[in-house]
């Protein structure tokens, strides 16, 4: 990535982008194995090379994710990674059009769907994998009383907690775990 900032999207076009399944496994892809061509691509996930051509011609354009020249071996050959180190919205934000609002609203179920996804995934994982990390998966929840300014500052720390532990390099022991945090305004 060249930059480790959040990207704040205000443009719905962005999200309905984001919304697409393909182009939602593409940008995990990139984050959790680093940059890759569209060849590299069509073989983690299982699609045809053209049909990744073009997502991530998408992604392009919307600028979630970039070229990377630099690690072309020749003019022919295009290397992709992610523009930004992760992806913020406001569903909020996009409330003053109704059309803009339906696809903010999708965006945002078709994301938890995407993360609730990947914790299905691992209580469907092979008891043997399951016994590999022993206790160290985890859940947790926990009922707060706060403002929303103190939730906003949670949120902050919370960010900035996996952050100190996102740059660990892979290898050894070391093996892609997706954390996801929600702190929502509810009711017992």
């Amino acid at each position: 990535m060249t930059s480790d900032e959040v990207r704040h999207v205000t443009e719905v076009r962005v999200l309905a982008a984001l919304s697409h399944p393909l182009r939602r496994r593409l940008m995990d892809v990139l984050k959790v194995q680093g940059p890759g061509t569209a060849s590299s691509l069509a073989g983690v996930t299982g699609q045809a090379v053209g049909n990744i051509s073009h997502h991530l011609r998408v992604l392009g354009d919307c600028g979630l994710v970039e070229e990377a020249p630099e690690l072309a071996r020749d003019r022919r050959e295009r290397w992709w990674r992610p523009a930004h180190r992760s992806v913020r919205w406001t569903s909020t934000q996009f409330h003053d059009d109704p059309a803009e609002s339906a696809i903010a609203d999708a965006a945002e179920s078709l994301t938890l769907e995407h993360r609730t996804q990947k914790a299905r995934s691992w209580l469907a994982a092979p008891e043997t994998e399951k016994q590999q990390w022993g206790t160290s998966a985890f859940t947790t929840d926990t009922w707060l009383h706060l403002s929303p300014d103190e939730l906003r500052q949670l949120g902050t720390e919370m960010g900035e907690l996996l952050d100190r532990w996102r740059d660990r390099p892979a290898g050894g022991q070391r093996q892609p775990v997706f954390v996801y945090v929600y702190g929502v305004p509810g009711q017992p």
